[in-house]
């Protein structure tokens, strides 16, 4: 929290994989009120794990949620692990995903999206379950008409190391279109490094190097780029 800081980090969203990771991080957050927050979802990289029973556990946790929860996720559908793919797999991503669409539609929270070779999927999903507050494809990787498609459904897009890459050539692009007030920042901690730390856990005051290149990509001067994430950021996530 303290490294945090030092580059202006005020506020982090923690977001859940597991229904066995809801009370911890509800009460890591609130070690830091007004400062960490938390979002709650079962990850489909972990659908193998999760059970219908566990849909219900976060029902009743986003029921009994404390101020601090400010969204669903981590949600969304897993293409790039082929053992993932199977028939039984798909069908339960895909079913896990419609019934924490509802509860985000539900308790009116933004959601925070995964998708992994799965955009096209997932815009069919969320443009048929319209919700009051949208949310952020997270750490987006793919193409400026790709992006387009969910900005228009009125989404944000969440930009993280992937940028920081020059070979990642169309998410750069795609980035250096899109409005300003379509973008959010984020990290990803402890994944998604960014260019300079190959190897090494992601952490939240690295996200000034992220920033510092997506000014490299945006034609608006600084000062700005950091008052429209921060009000994009605080908007969303209420």
């Amino acid at each position: 929290m303290a490294n945090a800081q030092t580059v202006g980090v005020e506020k982090i969203l923690i977001v859940a994989v597991l229904a066995a990771d809801f009370k911890m991080i509800e009460n890591l957050t609130a070690l830091y009120p007004e400062r960490l927050y938390y979002g709650l979802g079962l990850h489909p990289l972990y659908i193998a794990e999760h059970s219908r029973a566990d849909l219900e556990l976060l029902n009743q946790a986003l029921v009994k949620r404390s101020k601090a929860c400010t969204a669903v996720g981590e949600i969304g559908l897993e293409r790039g692990k082929p053992e993932l793919l199977s028939n039984e797999f798909w069908h339960k991503q895909c079913e896990f995903l419609e019934a924490q669409l509802q509860l985000a539609k539900q308790h009116r929270l933004p959601v925070n999206l995964h998708s992994r070779k799965a955009h096209d999927q997932l815009f069919t999903f969320l443009k048929r379950i319209q919700l009051p507050k949208c949310g952020v494809v997270h750490g987006f990787a793919g193409s400026y008409e790709q992006a387009k498609r969910f900005v228009d459904l009125g989404y944000k897009i969440g930009v993280g190391g992937v940028i920081t890459y020059q070979r990642a050539n169309k998410t750069r692009q795609a980035i250096a279109k899109l409005p300003l007030d379509s973008l959010l920042l984020e990290t990803d901690t402890p994944d998604m490094p960014v260019f300079g730390f190959q190897g090494q856990p992601n952490r939240p005051e690295r996200i000034i190097e992220t920033f510092r290149f997506l000014c490299e990509l945006k034609k608006e001067p600084p000062d700005e780029i950091i008052n429209v994430i921060w009000r994009n950021s605080c908007e969303l996530f209420d």
